[in-house]
């Protein structure tokens, strides 16, 4: 596999399960040095000694503290001198109908799925600019329509998908990009398979997808690590799906 970041740093939160691990994989395999932060110690030590622990830094973090987000930004520029790639993947999904819906179900949304991104690039900022790099963000197809039963998770993935382009705009100037995948249903990401109506969730999504079949976290990680490449160096601001078509549509039926 090329080695398009080979020496450079890259940090992935949400490393523990699903796209994350998908997207840390990714970017080990095309040389860099990956920083695997997520709550689960245990799960991101299994991670980082699979990918080899000679190029990769476990820190557990609680990616809603900014206080946590900072420390574990400075371990990876102690540990590897610098920073040139911020994945903010961690994220949460809620399925609930809104009368259920609580202040502190709403919150703690907001926190894991926004805050979380802000806290990452606040405190990535200073590196990154020295090495003018880039920042990608997992958006998701809930962050550009609406459905039933997900309205605090369409609201902040379409925070985070609004997040993106302003700090495309705010950031270029130190030649940082900014850019975000939006993922639909993927096979490994644990909460879609949690949803109450499982049952018919995957025949739903293939009944709106242009493409046949489902997408995998290695899909999702092939997206990111090209927006994060050179590959993509006149790219910024840019939102890309990789739902297998279900935003190509209009005017289709929620989900749920």
């Amino acid at each position: 596999m090329e080695q398009r970041f080979d020496g450079k740093t890259v940090v992935v939160t949400g490393a523990s399960s699903g796209i994350g691990v998908g997207i840390a994989r990714r970017f080990a395999q095309e040389g860099a040095n990956v920083v695997l932060a997520a709550r689960r110690k245990d799960r991101l030590d299994t991670l980082a000694a699979e990918l080899g622990t000679e190029r990769t830094l476990a820190v557990a973090t609680d990616v809603t503290s900014q206080d946590a987000v900072q420390a574990m930004i400075g371990a990876a520029v102690d540990r590897f001198g610098g920073l040139d790639v911020l994945v903010s993947n961690a994220g949460l999904g809620l399925g609930k109908d809104f009368e259920e819906m609580t202040l502190d179900d709403w919150r703690l949304v907001m926190r894991t799925d926004v805050d979380s991104c802000f806290f990452g690039v606040r405190s990535a900022l200073p590196h990154l600019k020295r090495t003018r790099g880039s920042i990608a963000q997992i958006a998701s197809a809930s962050g550009l329509g609406g459905d039933r039963m997900l309205s605090a998770y369409n609201a902040a993935k379409g925070a985070v998908v609004n997040f993106t382009r302003g700090l495309a705009h705010d950031l270029g100037q130190f030649g940082i990009r900014v850019n975000a995948v939006a993922p639909s249903l993927t096979i490994g990401e644990e909460h879609a398979v949690d949803h109450p109506d499982a049952g018919n969730l995957i025949e739903r999504f293939n009944q709106r997808r242009a493409l046949p079949g489902y997408s995998t976290p290695a899909d999702i990680a092939g997206s990111v690590a090209f927006l994060a490449s050179d590959d993509a160096r006149f790219i910024t601001g840019a939102i890309l799906p990789v739902d297998g078509g279900i935003t190509a549509g209009s005017g289709q039926p929620p989900l749920f």
